[in-house]
């Protein structure tokens, strides 16, 4: 196994603790959860909770390397999601208690987040890896 700062299998282990901690921190349980690592690595939460601009369907929470958090609305198969909100100001690995506050203000209209990603990446895999090293 390659465990050189930046390999899958590192940024692998650290992305599943992540995902994990920010699962506990907005009450979503773990078969709700799932992340993939390829030229991009992802990760998606279902939330349990419903935006009332759209009460008939389904939310999730979605993470990407190069956009960081956004609550999204489940549309129907084979569309894109409607993202209703990025996490702005965090930075791409924000803290669990901030992606939970985040949620919970876009889901109850406290906070609209901003309407387009704010980071576009220009951390590699080595950074990634730094960041998510604490959760591994």
């Amino acid at each position: 196994m390659d465990d050189r700062p930046g390999s899958v299998p590192t940024v692998s282990r650290g992305l599943a603790g992540y995902v994990r901690a920010v699962a506990d921190a907005v009450g979503v349980p773990a078969e709700a959860t799932s992340f993939e690592i390829s030229d991009t690595a992802t990760a998606y939460l279902g939330l349990t909770r419903r935006w009332s601009a759209r009460p008939g369907n389904d939310l999730m929470l979605v993470w990407s390397e190069r956009h960081g958090w956004a609550v999204a609305v489940e549309t129907d198969p084979g569309q894109d999601a409607l993202v209703v909100a990025y996490l702005a100001g965090e930075g791409v690995v924000p803290e669990p208690a901030a992606v939970a506050r985040f949620v919970t203000d876009v889901v109850t209209g406290r906070r609209s987040g901003s309407p387009r990603p704010v980071f576009p990446t220009t951390a590699g895999r080595h950074e990634l890896a730094e960041r998510l090293a604490r959760y591994a």
